[in-house]
């Protein structure tokens, strides 16, 4: 018996770790980790070399409406829903996702926008149905969209960028 808990702790710390180097939040790992505060907080400090970040999680779908971080949790979420078969567990798939999510972004020399408490929160409201993912009537490709809305003629933010996506504010000069 004394073998098994000594296995499992082995696993809650190794995944602790894998949650920490991607970027989780304290509050869930509290969640998702069956470790005490104290042991997540020297976890923490160990691999990140500081305090976890203080402060509230994240709670907006507007945030994922904006353009860039709709394109970015349009990708994220669909390649979720892909991976989520292929894993033992949710937690899992959340991880495999999210680890497929940075390589896409850095193969195509992109800036990673939605962090991983982004990535989870988005999850999350998926479940809460509060997100849901509509079909662009021009491409075709799934998009998060607002729960309860008519999305019959949807078009994405790819078919239709704002009038500024994309532009850059300009450099200071140096005097």
């Amino acid at each position: 018996m004394a073998q098994k808990s000594v296995l499992q702790e082995a696993r809650e710390v190794q995944l602790a770790v894998t949650l920490i180097e991607l970027g989780a939040r304290l509050q869930f790992l509290e969640a998702e980790v069956g470790l005490s505060r104290d042991r997540l907080v020297r976890l923490y400090k160990e691999i990140r070399g500081a305090s976890p970040p203080k402060g509230l999680l994240p709670f907006s779908t507007d945030w994922y409406m904006t353009w860039m971080a709709n394109i970015h949790a349009s990708m994220f979420y669909n390649i979720y829903l892909h991976m989520l078969p292929l894993a033992p567990g949710r937690l899992e798939g959340l991880i495999n996702a999210f680890r497929m999510y940075q390589q896409q972004v850095q193969a195509h020399g992109d800036e990673q926008v939605l962090d991983f408490t982004r990535a989870c929160t988005l999850v999350r409201f998926f479940d809460s149905r509060m997100l849901e993912l509509a079909a662009c009537t021009r491409c075709t490709g799934r998009f998060v969209a607002h729960a309860n809305e008519d999305h019959r003629a949807y078009v994405c933010v790819l078919c239709r960028p704002p009038a500024r996506a994309g532009k850059k504010r300009p450099q200071a000069v140096a005097s």
